[in-house]
């Protein structure tokens, strides 16, 4: 037996924005508000489907240092470059991480300052497997 990944908790300042803000880039939905003030969101079909949810829980003080976890994402209907002015136009900003710039995903921060990176490879939005013979998925 293994486990599975269903969902992720993300300490932030500003829970509902940051929500907001993934919500838009994944296109997911808010799936619940906690008394604490976390806010879960995730796709349509809610926490145990096919893909995990999102929980941004509030925190007084930002995490000190670098944060050793960033999440990659892959557009869905578009191209790479049509997607990266999707994100920006969200909020997003370019984050340098010591880039050369030969690679092939962009290096972006949330707002609030979280990292994550926009691949080139688009993939299904409904998670499924590629169709026979696509090239696997790469950063």
């Amino acid at each position: 037996m293994a486990c599975r990944f269903s969902e992720l908790v993300i300490d932030s300042r500003d829970p509902e924005a940051l929500a907001a803000f993934w919500a838009a880039v994944l296109d997911y939905r808010v799936l619940g508000r906690e008394d604490g003030g976390e806010v879960e969101i995730g796709p349509e079909e809610g926490f145990g489907g096919a893909a995990p949810t999102l929980v941004f829980a509030p925190v007084a003080d930002p995490t000190p240092g670098k944060l050793r976890l960033h999440i990659d994402v892959s557009p869905t209907d578009r191209d790479q470059d049509a997607e990266l002015r999707r994100l920006l136009d969200l909020g997003a900003t370019p984050a340098d991480v010591g880039q050369t710039g030969d690679e092939t995903w962009h290096v972006l921060a949330d707002p609030e300052g979280n990292e994550f990176c926009l691949l080139r490879r688009t993939l299904s939005p409904s998670g499924l497997p590629p169709r026979p013979g696509a090239v696997p998925p790469s950063r």
